[in-house]
Formats: structure tokens, C-alpha cells, sequence
């Protein structure tokens, strides 16, 4: 039994001591393999930030801008070298005395500042006298034409628009057709329908009527009518209203009223112009719902009171639209007065425009001719303005809703 347990701690202590050295010896090699093995790879260094572009990014809304600008540029070009170049040479000429000879542009034209513009208005003489002549013609013009035009035009438009009227087509083309025909052919046709041996006085001989000499009566008709109410011999005014006036012209001749050779031309004026303001009041008319019309009926309006509280409101718009362009257009009448009259007889039908043309391409008075064109431009311009003031929206309420 001694022996048996002496053998078996032999052996144990045998199989400790070989576990032991083998322990060792794996641990040894572990070590001796890691000090002999290669290092590992370095890891990749991160690459380096992109450099920012310099200078600022543009917005989108300034890319726009520049897109719009570029596309809108071939258009300023052309504007400003034909539009806005020439008024500024204009502008000079008013300011010298060229007589249309070489260059206004050389050394030797005289510079007469704003002597031409003077002259018009301030200094005695046949200058301010045919000036102011061609704005009291040019006036009673607008007076007469920019309403009468307006109303016709009014009332062409409600008719066409009619739903009771038959061939609707027909006569809007038949109003409209003297709008697109040549002004110069009309005033020839005119000149020949007024003319002493004319339709006109032949039909007013038919009934008794010994008709004036459209183109050579020079009278005003205020006169005539001043004359024929006995409160005025026109042959023999009030020394009252022919002593005395503003800018060159006696009180009586600022009241003479249109000639007779005026009261014509602006008969052609309105007869042509009147179709294309009715389009105009046609297109708004339609726009109206029908709805408000009926409503106004249903509420026991009569044709007058929805035609002044309910059509005519609407129709505001258009209205200051056609009176602007009427005033724009009458202040600048020049071909019907260069066909019919040549600002005859005695300069009443003389007009701006007309004065303007022949101050400078027939008596070679170029600055004298541009500085007149100005004052009327500056004259359209005042009396545009004043108009858009008085036909303003006064209902605040309506203006804050529209803002």
C-alpha cells in the first residue's frame, strides 16, 4: 500500500512539472512570435477639407435678377439709343440758336440758355403772340373733342352691347372703320364733303341755310354766339376785353371760342376716334357679371340708376384710361391741321404741335421749334397728372383693399 501511494504522487508531481514546462515553453513562443511578427499597416490619414471658392455665392433671387436684366437689355439698348439719345440731343437744340446748318453739336452754334423758352412766355413780340395763339386754338380743341369723343364712344359701346340688337357684328365693324383709316385720307374726303360747293352746304341750301365757308371763317363761334344773343357786336367788341389780357392776347380773343374752320376739323376728330374708345368701353361692359344687373332689377333699379350705381363704377378704369389717352392725343393733333388748313385762317386753327413743325423746318428756327415741343410735352404731363388726382379713389376702405 506504501509503494502504490508512493507511485501515484510520483506520477502526479511528473505531470505537474510537464504542464509546467509546457506552460512556459507556449508562453516563450507566444512572445518570441510577437517580437517577430511585422508591425500592422498605419491607418489612412483623412483627407483634407476642399478650399472654399472665394468670394460670396449669389442668392437665387439676385440670379434672377441678373437673368431678367440680361433678357430686358437688348430692348434698353435700342430704347436709349433711339428713344432717350434723341430727346437729350433735343434738349440741347432748345438750349442754342441753330439754324439746321452742319452740327448742333460744333463749337460754332450759339448757346442761348433758356432765351427760346423766355421768349415764349415773358418777352413781347410774335413768338409768345403765335404761341399763345396755338394754346387757346389747342385748348377749346381739347375742351370740345376729349368729351365728346368720350361720350359718343360711351354710347356706341352700350348700343353694340345691346342684347336686343341685331347684327351686333355689323355695326361694331362699321363704328370701328373709321378709326383704322389713314387721318390724311379722311381729312381729303372732308375737305372735299366742306367745301363751299360742298355736301354739306348743299344740303343745308335744301333747307334754307346759307352754310359759312368751313375753311376761310375765321370767327369764333363764342363770338357768333355772344353776337347772336345781342350781348356782344363781334364787329365791335367791349374796349373791357380789348385792352387788356394775359400773355399777349386781349381778354376778347382768349374768349373767341373755336373757329368755324376749327369747330370742322374737330368734327373729323371726334367721327374718327370714337370707334377705337368704344372697343375699349365694349371690352369693360363684357366684363361686368351679368349677376349685378340682375340684382340692381331684382331690387327695383330702373336703366338710369343701374347704369349710374352699378355700370358706371365698373366702367371707372377704362374711363380714366380713354380720357388719358384723349387728352394726350388731343394736345398733340398735328396731321388732320397740316392736311386741312395749315393753321389757317388768321391762325386759328394753329396748334403746338403744328406751330412747333413749322417754327423749325420752315423758318429754320431749330431751337425756337424744340423748346415749343417741350412746353407742350411739360403741359401733357401737368394735365395728365392733375387728371389721374382728380378721378383718384377717394374711399379709404376700397384703397386698403386694393393695396
Amino acid at each position: 500500500m506504501a509503494d502504490t501511494e508512493a507511485d501515484t504522487e510520483a506520477d502526479t508531481e511528473a505531470d505537474t512539472e510537464a504542464a509546467t514546462e509546457a506552460a512556459t515553453e507556449a508562453a516563450t513562443g507566444a512572445a518570441t512570435g510577437a517580437a517577430t511578427a511585422p508591425a500592422p499597416a498605419p491607418m489612412p490619414a483623412p483627407a483634407a477639407p476642399r478650399a472654399p471658392r472665394p468670394g460670396p455665392r449669389l442668392s437665387a433671387a439676385v440670379r434672377e435678377n441678373i437673368a431678367g436684366w440680361l433678357f430686358v437689355a437688348p430692348v434698353v439698348v435700342i430704347l436709349g439709343l433711339f428713344l432717350l439719345l434723341p430727346i437729350l440731343m433735343a434738349m440741347w437744340v432748345s438750349l442754342t440758336d441753330w439754324n439746321g446748318q452742319g452740327s448742333p453739336f460744333r463749337s460754332g452754334v450759339p448757346f442761348v440758355g433758356t432765351e427760346n423758352y423766355t421768349r415764349l412766355f415773358t418777352e413781347d413780340g410774335l413768338a409768345r403772340q403765335d404761341f399763345m395763339t396755338s394754346i387757346r386754338n389747342n385748348f377749346y380743341y381739347v375742351a370740345i373733342v376729349v368729351p365728346s369723343q368720350t361720350v359718343l364712344a360711351l354710347g356706341l359701346a352700350l348700343i353694340v352691347n345691346s342684347r336686343m340688337l341685331k347684327g351686333k357684328t355689323f355695326f361694331r365693324s362699321a363704328f370701328f372703320f373709321p378709326s383704322v383709316t389713314s387721318s390724311v385720307v379722311i381729312s381729303v374726303v372732308f375737305l372735299f364733303i366742306f367745301a363751299n360747293s360742298g355736301a354739306v352746304t348743299s344740303l343745308l341750301k335744301v333747307f334754307g341755310i346759307d352754310g359759312p365757308q368751313w375753311f376761310s371763317d375765321s370767327r369764333g363761334v363764342l363770338h357768333l354766339l355772344l353776337g347772336g344773343l345781342g350781348l356782344a357786336d363781334p364787329d365791335n367788341p367791349p374796349a373791357a376785353l380789348t385792352d387788356g389780357g394775359p400773355f399777349g392776347l386781349s381778354w376778347w380773343e382768349w374768349l373767341s371760342g373755336p373757329s368755324v374752320a376749327m369747330c370742322t376739323i374737330i368734327m373729323l376728330v371726334v367721327w374718327t376716334t370714337s370707334g377705337t374708345f368704344m372697343l375699349m368701353f365694349l371690352a369693360a361692359l363684357q366684363d361686368i357679371p351679368v349677376t349685378l344687373e340682375e340684382a340692381g332689377m331684382l331690387d327695383g333699379a330702373g336703366r338710369w340708376q343701374r347704369f349710374r350705381h352699378i355700370t358706371l363704377p365698373l366702367l371707372k378704369p377704362t374711363l380714366f384710361l380713354v380720357l388719358t389717352l384723349g387728352l394726350i392725343a388731343t394736345w398733340q393733333v398735328f396731321d388732320q391741321v397740316y392736311v386741312m388748313s395749315q393753321g389757317n385762317p388768321a391762325k386759328t386753327t394753329l396748334t403746338p404741335a403744328f406751330l412747333s413743325y413749322q417754327t423749325a423746318f420752315r423758318s429754320f428756327e431749330y431751337g425756337s421749334g424744340t423748346a415749343i415741343s417741350f412746353v407742350l410735352f411739360a403741359i401733357i404731363v401737368v394735365l395728365a397728372l392733375l387728371q389721374r388726382w382728380v378721378m383718384r379713389d377717394r374711399d379709404p376702405a376700397r384703397r386698403t383693399r386694393r393695396s
